[in-house]
């Protein structure tokens, strides 16, 4: 018998996660986030929000509210000091369109690997291995970011590219909210694109591929600025490792690089190095490193890119075969994203969040808070 670890991230501040897709809902316990801090309840739902299946024609259709229950942690608004547990129920669950699935492995999902490791699993939606757990993390991450802003650090993702579509953001480290949220004429922006060209070309592509009962991925990027330098070590606990990792850990992604990422392999050290322009504040002429430099953050900002594969569960048939190894084809009922990109931002901004939070916590705990460890007044930089 095995049992099923793995469910909790970060060193000072830990957040663990508990639930199925399927089940009454989920729970996330949020611990070490100092006493003191102000929880806007309101800004919860809205990350919540942001990330709830049914928000438009381009998402899966399953309806649910995402409504944050506070169970503990908190007093008069502000935290305790004491774990903060957060419950979001599931309302909109439809099991029986996973019957026919108990005794079949759905290409590109977890169903092998679950029934091999643990010799059982839980086919309603996949279980513990759904994309639904992520509710739980952006409830934690919405916490993250309070924390986060009490230093002037902010964490802005988008979707940056859709099959061929590509956005063309010049500045990463200028996009607000309000881009990734809404089009200029003041409509939803429906796949927080803040280029508004590619986000209707995105739209149209994402319309085609769901007409076409398929799916289609794409790339989001994340960017946090205002970060302090000094975060991070610089061995196993790299910052970009944990932010690696962070993102990894999210269903879908495929790939996470920092700064220029694989596009260093065509450069040279004199077009990839960033000269430093000024000490105080920390600022370099580019932004290529993305914002770490030897695993420590430099007080540029943190530009990181995740790319997130098409969604498993297509209306096509599709070969595929029985636990016993029996050939057989499986076409997949229910209601699925026809791409993962529009709600996958929140969620990549949540686990940058806590990574974040995490190692500020670090810092702090490492050393007095010093000029070093407090928050630098980093330049915009680009990634390039």
């Amino acid at each position: 018998m095995r049992a099923m670890a793995g469910s909790t991230l970060g060193t000072l501040l830990r957040v663990t996660t508990a639930g199925e897709s399927h089940g009454p809902g989920y729970v996330v316990i949020v611990d070490g986030v100092p006493a003191g801090l102000a929880v806007d309840l309101e800004a919860l739902r809205a990350e919540l929000g942001r990330r709830r299946p049914g928000q438009s024609r381009l998402v899966t259709q399953r309806r649910e509210e995402d409504e944050p229950e506070v169970l503990a942690g908190l007093l008069d608004g502000q935290t305790t000091g004491a774990p903060i547990a957060i419950l979001v129920r599931n309302r909109d669950a439809r099991s029986a369109d996973y019957d026919e699935l108990a005794g079949v492995w759905r290409p590109g999902h977890a169903d092998a690997t679950f029934d091999l490791k643990y010799g059982l699993r839980d086919h309603r939606g996949g279980g513990r291995s759904s994309a639904r757990e992520t509710v739980a993390r952006v409830a934690a991450g919405a916490v993250a970011k309070q924390l986060l802003a009490t230093f002037g650090c902010r964490v802005v993702g988008w979707v940056r590219q859709v099959g061929e579509v590509v956005a063309e953001v010049p500045d990463p480290a200028a996009v607000t909210p309000g881009q990734v949220e809404t089009l200029p004429d003041g409509s939803p922006n429906l796949v927080r694109c803040p280029d508004p060209a590619a986000a209707a070309a995105m739209a149209a592509l994402i319309e085609r591929v769901r007409r076409e009962r398929d799916s289609i991925g794409g790339i989001a990027e994340i960017v946090a600025t205002g970060v302090p330098a000094g975060l991070g070590e610089p061995v196993f606990d790299k910052l970009k490792a944990d932010l690696g990792k962070a993102l990894l850990s999210i269903p879908a992604v495929m790939g996470v690089e920092t700064g220029v990422g694989f596009g260093c392999a065509v450069l040279r050290g004199s077009q990839c190095n960033d000269p430093w322009l000024s000490a105080e504040p920390l600022r370099t002429a580019t932004n290529r490193h993305g914002g770490t430099l030897g695993g420590i953050s430099s007080g540029m900002p943190l530009v990181l890119r995740a790319a997130v594969k098409p969604a498993s569960s297509i209306a096509r048939e599709q070969g595929t075969v029985r636990r016993d190894g029996t050939p057989t084809t499986v076409r997949v009922k229910g209601r699925h994203d026809p791409c993962l990109l529009p709600r996958f931002v929140p969620v990549g901004e949540a686990m940058v969040a806590l990574v974040l939070a995490d190692h500020w916590l670090r810092a702090r705990a490492a050393a007095p808070l010093s000029a070093s460890m407090g928050v630098r007044s980093p330049g915009s930089g680009e990634a390039e």
